[in-house]
């Protein structure tokens, strides 16, 4: 979708789905995202601490590559962080990291370029956000604003909106009570409120890539005092889709060069192709492989049924019908009009349902998840938009309705259960 009528800027909103996702004629909303809270109980218990077969992890076979490796820490304290990051993690229910947070937290403190494969649900987010929190509080750096714009000092892009408020949200967490100053901007919401925010000053920003450029292009955000260029999805945000908004950043006369900044990239999908390709971003980088680079979550159960697809809506309502309790099902499509067309029939079934994908407004899908979380609407029925990253509590299935046509998004969608 091109233009912000909230704006008068002729931006291109991004973030919008995977795929294409999100049409020119789509209707228009002024939508101002609700203030992020600061009640402890919410911030600290949103998102999964540990799931049932966390102690499983300990055997899983980590393989790190690259010139002079730098040991893994055994527990957080080991990690050598100070007292106030490791007392958020510590009320975040992190008792002790997962593999990829031993090996991926020295390896960015001690300023390493790194390009991660863990497993979906293996603490990804936390595995970087921890580190950088730590390094700018310990190394603190003002956080500048002037005429060319605010210079963050961290940005983290994501390929889906739902995503980037996710990380927000858990940057938020992990640096709460400090000094530090936690943004966002992405598509499909104002554009003027998220600048006001960030010319309040910000160190650390998340975003998706179009709403991001455009920031950059109307001299709101300039990457003069980059320290941490993030790629969460990283595989996603490295394919033709995304690539060309990545390069541009990457490329920006006011970033600085690789070396003189650290680069991360995370997913729990890395084909070689697009390995090489982030290889040309980095330098002097580790590899982190954790278990199978692109394996599915192995506490993941799988079940096939052959039906037509006359048949389908119906053993879907099957399936959801024997479903009872405080139980979560996320429902995959291919197609936008099916998730709409399979939400109002299981709702007629009085199974209480939302759909999520590009067409819809910005407020409708922060509020189809936010139904879903909670549990009010317990059927959730999606696009691509919401098959990477998004941590919610007790996805008991994953019903893939259509399959994806690619196998990587297979293992992306099945990861948002056994967590």
């Amino acid at each position: 979708p091109y233009g912000d009528s909230t704006s008068g800027w002729g931006n291109k909103d991004d973030g919008g789905g995977v795929g294409g996702e999100g049409g020119d004629d789509k209707p228009r909303e002024r939508y101002i995202p609700p203030e992020p809270t600061d009640d402890e109980s919410v911030m600290f218990g949103s998102g999964t601490s540990a799931g049932i077969n966390f102690d499983k992890y300990e055997n899983i076979q980590v393989k790190v590559s690259g010139e002079n490796p730098v040991p893994p820490a055994e527990s957080f304290k080991d990690c050598g962080l100070r007292d106030f990051v490791f007392k958020n993690v510590d009320k975040s229910g992190y008792k002790k990291p997962t593999p990829v947070q031993k090996h991926a937290i020295p390896i960015i403190m001690a300023g390493r370029d790194l390009m991660a494969c863990a497993q979906t649900g293996s603490g990804k987010t936390a595995a970087f956000l921890v580190p950088m929190i730590n390094t700018l509080l310990e190394k603190p750096q003002d956080a500048i604003i002037n005429e060319s714009g605010v210079e963050p000092q961290v940005i983290i892009l994501s390929p889906t909106r739902e995503l980037a408020i996710q990380i927000f949200n858990e940057a938020r967490k992990f640096a709460h009570g400090s000094i530090l100053k936690i943004c966002i901007a992405y598509g499909g919401t104002a554009a003027f409120s998220q600048a006001n925010s960030l010319m309040r000053g910000c160190h650390i920003l998340v975003a998706t890539p179009g709403r991001l450029n455009d920031f950059v292009n109307r001299a709101r955000v300039t990457f003069s005092s980059v320290r941490f260029f993030v790629l969460d999805e990283a595989d996603r945000m490295l394919d033709m889709g995304f690539l060309p908004e990545v390069e541009k950043m990457l490329n920006h006369e006011t970033m600085p060069k690789t070396g003189e900044r650290q680069t991360l990239m995370f997913s729990a999908t890395f084909p070689p192709e697009i390995q090489r390709l982030a290889a040309n971003y980095f330098t002097d980088y580790l590899f982190l492989a954790v278990g199978i680079v692109g394996g599915a979550c192995a506490d993941v159960e799988q079940i096939f049924y052959e039906v037509s697809k006359f048949d389908k809506k119906e053993k879907l309502t099957e399936i959801l019908k024997q479903n009872t309790g405080k139980q979560l099902t996320l429902v995959f499509v291919e197609m936008k009009r099916t998730a709409d067309f399979v939400a109002a029939s299981l709702s007629e079934n009085n199974i209480p349902t939302t759909s999520i994908h590009g067409d819809r407004l910005q407020s409708q899908r922060e509020m189809a998840l936010a139904d879903f979380r909670s549990g009010r609407m317990p059927t959730l029925i999606a696009t691509g938009v919401a098959s990477r990253g998004l941590d919610i509590k007790n996805v008991a299935h994953v019903v893939n309705y259509d399959l994806p046509s690619a196998i990587d998004e297979y293992v992306h969608r099945i990861g948002r259960t056994g967590r």
